[in-house]
């Protein structure tokens, strides 16, 4: 099977610009593509992981990835899927989060030998002279056009910013300019990003009178329809500080029945005739094929070591087997009251629960247990004696914490 084939067997493109073209750079090694990714946070996180997997699977199939960091763009902000004006960021958080991504991305891209790329849109968008983007770069957009965009039309009820509005320009010209400086023949990126790729190949068809090609990439989306990779404490990092790596191998381990399957075709790099055979699970057999998911992508992200341990941790979770990788959490003799710790103290401390109140409600419903026994009082408490044996804390099925008591 061929490249481009294996790409939409495995669901991952959702449209093009000249499938006929596409599928023929791919194939023949012969795309230089670029994907932007805009520097909102200090981290990358799961809503990047399929644009990175894709530059992977390109870059082992001979094209040449050239991954933009918008440090010019993030001074604007994308209005794409948002309901409010994204919040202003300094020049000094933005290169912060700069080379953090840098960092994460060499896991995924190999940068050596001029193999692939990695450059900052700041270096051209902010030397840019208004009046000459105005003259040069706006007379080729048509507004009329550019309010029919998804992503603006969703913002028009409450308000769109002029700063905002230019930010389809801005990404454009990063086309315009990618395409000069180096060739780059090929964007991709997100499907709700579909209006934007597009200016860019118009702007390089009336600018320099050449083709350029777009292809947007399957949002991860679950079975509801709702974008993958938040929790209930926010989004899921690949920065093991944020999102350690258990807690991210839990997250894919937990995914519905319906959604694992399309996860290990769009994100892992297992054959899809492996993948098919775990198509013919059914029932308890499904975790089977989580655990698999889960397994892949904690490797990929944090290396084969850290995807073995949070293996080890969430069968030991299941087992009375040794709990040596299972996450802990510190407790010490300034958390106690009077020489011990009630329940609920201990379940917000061990962050199993975001307050009290959550901790309360676990406890009344049947939800906490300590070493498998089911908590029930509120007023439950631990001395320190019970705190140094061996204290396994769990809150519903997969939340645990191996109670770590320091002195």
């Amino acid at each position: 099977m061929k490249l481009y084939d294996e790409l939409v067997a495995r669901g991952l493109i959702a449209q093009v610009t000249n499938e006929d073209e596409i599928s023929n750079l791919i194939n023949e090694g012969k795309a230089t593509f670029y994907i932007g990714f805009d520097p909102t946070a200090d981290s990358l996180h799961v809503g990047h992981f399929m644009a990175l997997c894709l530059m992977k699977r390109l870059q082992m199939g001979g094209n040449k990835p050239i991954a933009l960091i918008g440090g010019g763009t993030a001074m604007i902000g994308d209005p794409s899927g948002r309901t409010d004006m994204r919040q202003m960021m300094t020049e000094e958080t933005i290169q912060h989060n700069v080379e953090c991504f840098k960092k994460q991305m060499s896991r995924f891209i190999d940068f050596s030998e001029d193999k692939a790329m990695l450059v900052n849109n700041a270096d051209w968008l902010l030397d840019l002279n208004y009046v000459d983007v105005l003259r040069e770069v706006g007379a080729h957009f048509s507004v009329n056009r550019m309010l029919t965009a998804e992503c603006y039309k969703q913002r028009m009820e409450k308000g769109l910013s002029f700063l905002e509005f230019n930010y389809m320009i801005m990404q454009s010209y990063d086309f315009y300019a990618l395409f000069q400086k180096y060739g780059c023949n090929l964007q991709f990126g997100g499907d709700d990003q579909w209006s934007n790729m597009l200016g860019g190949t118009e702007l390089i068809r009336r600018k320099l009178g050449k083709d350029a090609h777009a292809m947007t990439i399957t949002l991860l989306l679950n079975s509801e329809g709702k974008k993958m990779g938040k929790t209930q404490k926010g989004a899921v990092w690949l920065d093991p500080n944020k999102t350690t790596p258990f807690e991210f191998f839990q997250y894919w381990r937990n995914v519905a029945d319906a959604d694992v399957i399309k996860c290990l075709k769009m994100l892992t790099f297992l054959p899809l005739e492996q993948i098919q055979e775990m198509e013919k699970y059914e029932g308890s057999e499904l975790n089977k094929a989580k655990e698999v998911l889960a397994y892949e992508l904690t490797s990929l992200v944090h290396g084969e070591e850290e995807g073995k341990k949070a293996l080890e941790a969430a069968r030991a979770l299941f087992s009375s087997g040794n709990a040596a990788n299972m996450p802990t959490a510190d407790i010490s003799l300034a958390d106690l009251n009077d020489g011990s710790i009630d329940i609920i103290s201990l379940l917000v401390k061990s962050g199993l629960v975001a307050s009290r109140n959550e901790g309360r409600r676990g406890v009344e419903q049947g939800g906490v247990s300590v070493n498998d026994e089911k908590v029930t009082d509120v007023a439950t408490t631990y001395t320190a004696d019970d705190l140094k044996g061996e204290l396994i804390l769990k809150r519903g099925k997969k939340n645990f914490r191996k109670i770590n008591f320091v002195e």
